[in-house]
């Protein structure tokens, strides 16, 4: 059995891990990639991401990063919650660095686009859409795995009693959000307006949880 003084080394590891992933993960979608892409007008957006390359590959390194700290929290997060079912910790283990393995994957389809734009080919722009939709569908799949981890570590969370059994329920919750904004995108290509709502908003929870959760293990640790 793990002593207290370690379970909280491993709880603050994880949990300054987790805070940089989501500060990575959001910067380099929100603030250094979605700002270049125009919804539906694929030129417009080859165009901006060739005026502000520089952004775009900075995304890209964002992502990397992320993926870094990303199997850091992951092993953090294995060696807290082994003492409280092994078989759990290990699989929500292995659910989060399939994640990441897929998104490592998916980022060759952004390393592709830009290829594309520094060549010849006169149909660029509609190669770009086809890649960046890859890269969307790419990041769903990552996500259905995430999901699951969420879902497994929350109900970590309620067995252990380590933490409020208040964030264990939000990340139970929240792994829906995951899973319903995945399967919604690909078995809906064509979208659905309550789908998106709902999903958007337990995605909206997601975050709550995940910057919650991460705080509280880096700030108050756990409960041994």
């Amino acid at each position: 059995m793990e002593n207290g003084n370690a379970l909280n080394r491993y709880a603050r590891l994880a949990g300054m891990a987790w805070l940089v992933v989501i500060l990575t993960g959001i910067t380099a979608e929100f603030f250094l990639r979605m700002p270049l892409i125009v919804a539906g007008d694929a030129a417009a957006t080859a165009s901006n991401i060739l005026g502000a390359e520089g952004a775009f590959r900075l995304s890209i390194v964002a992502d990397i990063i992320m993926l870094l700290f990303d199997v850091t929290a992951a092993v953090a997060l294995y060696l807290l919650f082994r003492p409280v079912n092994q078989l759990l910790a290990l699989l929500a283990t292995a659910f989060r660095l399939v994640m990441g393995a897929v998104l490592a994957a998916n980022l060759t389809a952004l390393t592709s686009l830009l290829s594309v734009l520094h060549g010849t080919d006169s149909a660029a722009p509609s190669i770009v859409q086809q890649l960046l939709d890859a890269h969307a569908s790419g990041y769903a799949i990552g996500l259905v795995f995430f999901g699951l981890h969420c879902f497994i570590l929350g109900a970590l969370i309620l067995k252990s009693r380590y933490l409020p059994r208040l964030l264990g329920i939000m990340l139970m919750i929240a792994s829906l959000g995951y899973l319903i904004d995945s399967f919604a995108h690909l078995l809906l290509p064509q979208g659905s307006a309550l789908l998106a709502m709902m999903a958007q908003t337990l995605i909206a929870l997601a975050l709550l949880a995940e910057v919650s959760l991460s705080l509280w293990l880096l700030v108050k640790g756990v409960r041994a």
